[in-house]
């Protein structure tokens, strides 16, 4: 059987943008909402722009979240991109107090800084530990963000990556055993942030 990474459609994605960055890597993927395709999937991609509180109803609306967890918790790793990866967490204080998939420990909170918010543009990206994911890229790269809320995990052995915007150092990357996630855009970022695409790949291979 061919291997191949899932990327989650719930309708609410950066779908187009990540697919087109997969298939310029000769990485192939499936945009799906399947259970078949997801379980036969090697790595699951969860995208997202959007609020918190729509893109769990989306995925609740699917029948994904448990399918999903089911996946992960049997070792399948897991990729979220910017709400993505706040969707990893336990909850979001987005518009309200809104229950996650409970990957990683933790809150989604909104930015309190003098600067403009959301936080949009090109930021520095600070390793926090050694990763097969950062395989080939250097530290402190830059990397494109749009958000208004950051994730606050619990353990902060989680934190892959660190960035700072105005006052405040936030996770702007996760890893927990087959769990990771950039608050970033790879695939709006530079040719060098593709590698994580490329290096995700080859952790699922293994």
């Amino acid at each position: 059987m061919k291997k191949y990474l899932s990327v989650i459609n719930y309708g609410m994605g950066n779908l187009h943008s990540v697919i087109k960055s997969l298939q310029y890597l000769n990485i192939p993927a499936k945009i799906t909402d399947k259970n078949k395709e997801i379980k036969n999937s090697i790595g699951i991609i969860l995208p997202g722009v959007g609020a918190f509180k729509d893109a769990m109803k989306e995925l609740r609306i699917r029948k994904l979240i448990n399918l999903i967890k089911e996946e992960v918790i049997v070792g399948k790793p897991i990729l979220g991109i910017c709400l993505g990866m706040q969707l990893l967490f336990t909850e979001s204080y987005e518009f309200g107090r809104f229950q996650g998939l409970n990957f990683i420990k933790g809150k989604v909170i909104k930015f309190k800084t003098d600067l403009k918010v959301p936080h949009i543009g090109w930021n520095s990206v600070t390793f926090n530990k050694k990763s097969l994911l950062l395989k080939g890229i250097k530290n402190n790269s830059y990397f494109y963000f749009v958000h208004s809320y950051y994730c606050v995990p619990e353990d902060k052995k989680v934190i892959l990556t660190k960035t700072k915007y105005g006052n405040i150092i936030f996770a702007s990357g996760v890893e927990y055993k087959n769990i990771y996630g950039f608050q970033f855009h790879p695939e709006k970022s530079s040719e060098n942030a593709l590698k994580i695409y490329k290096n995700f790949f080859e952790i699922c291979k293994k």
